[in-house]
């Protein structure tokens, strides 16, 4: 097949790629031939009027080879009948065959464009994908840090500091005590300048994602560390310092990638503790504050959530843990 220069297909336009593992075709099952004929004319749309590649037109053909095939297996031996049970029904039995969630996801986009398509050129009356989603999947949570590890890696923090007198250690120390304290995004982090900071109402005023603005209250702890470090940052300030609350050892504006070696080398330190990063921090203050009675609007409010379904998947955790305890502890478990 002559195939026009390649476009490069985007995720939002449902289209595939060959290195995302397109469904092979299946072995020893025959299209019926209304099933080759579409997917002839098909595969020569995708290659002469939306330029898509050759690597990507295979990759459709084997996805919707599969979803033929499927089809053939429930008596459909074209597409005049098909409904969205059938191709839900596709997607279940990908999912029951071990496909990833991002598999499944692709897969629904390849059948929603391919069924627009048909129904655009008057080869089905109705499009059965118009509303089809793929299988819904648990949402995985990475491990979350305790609280005796997250108490833990700050006391060893506290004690490098000590054994390695300067600014930086201090630094350090007021680092992970504020990021663990407030859950804030590394990012945030390191765009915090000294006008940010409340000290009276023990408040941090946060520039989250698109540019809006909340405020953050934090503990005791995390305070006295902070002050601790304003009290040595004039040792590491310098031409590029400006008004940034955290500092390089060059002066400058932390990097946020001198922050992710910081929790890291704090984790690694912590013994049994995982190695999930700065974000693992963010996860594990919004854990422990459910943990503790805090209600999930307030919990949104502080991470800077849009949704508050992103926030209920820490409830995840927490009931995880309450239906643990209650078998390690009720007689009656």
């Amino acid at each position: 097949m002559s195939v026009p220069k390649p476009a490069p297909a985007t995720a939002h336009t449902g289209a595939v790629t060959e290195e995302q593992g397109a469904q092979p075709p299946p072995e020893g099952d025959e299209l019926s031939e209304a099933y080759a004929r579409v997917l002839a004319d098909y595969e020569r749309h995708l290659a002469a009027e939306r330029h898509l590649s050759e690597h990507t037109v295979r990759a459709y053909r084997g996805d919707l080879t599969g979803l033929f095939t499927h089809l053939q297996k429930l008596g459909h031996d074209d597409l005049g009948g098909v409904d969205r049970r059938d191709l839900r029904s596709w997607l279940a039995n990908q999912q029951s065959r071990g496909a990833e969630r991002t598999t499944l996801q692709r897969r629904a986009a390849a059948a929603r464009v391919f069924f627009a398509w048909c129904h655009r050129t008057g080869r089905v009356a109705t499009d059965p994908a118009a509303t089809l989603r793929s299988p819904k999947l648990p949402s995985r949570l990475p491990p979350t840090l305790g609280r005796g590890e997250a108490d833990e890696m700050l006391r060893g923090a506290v004690a490098r500091a000590a054994e390695e007198p300067g600014p930086v250690g201090v630094r350090d120390v007021a680092l992970l005590e504020v990021l663990y304290a407030t859950g804030i995004r590394v990012a945030e982090l390191c765009g915090m300048d000294l006008a940010d900071l409340d000290t009276d109402r023990r408040l941090l005023r946060v520039l989250g994602k698109g540019n809006k603005q909340r405020t953050v209250p934090m503990g005791g702890p995390a305070w006295r560390a902070l002050d601790a470090w304003l009290a040595v940052r004039g040792e590491l300030v310098g031409d590029r310092s400006g008004n940034a609350v955290f500092l390089g050892e060059r002066g400058g504006r932390i990097d946020q990638r001198v922050v992710r070696r910081i929790v890291h080398r704090a984790l690694l330190a912590t013994e049994g503790a995982p190695d999930l990063g700065p974000h693992g921090l963010r996860h594990a203050m919004a854990t422990h504050l459910l943990e503790g009675g805090a209600d999930l609007r307030s919990v949104q409010e502080m991470l800077g959530h849009a949704s508050l379904a992103t926030t209920q998947l820490y409830t995840h955790v927490t009931n995880d843990r309450l239906r643990q305890a209650f078998r390690q502890a009720h007689p009656r478990a």
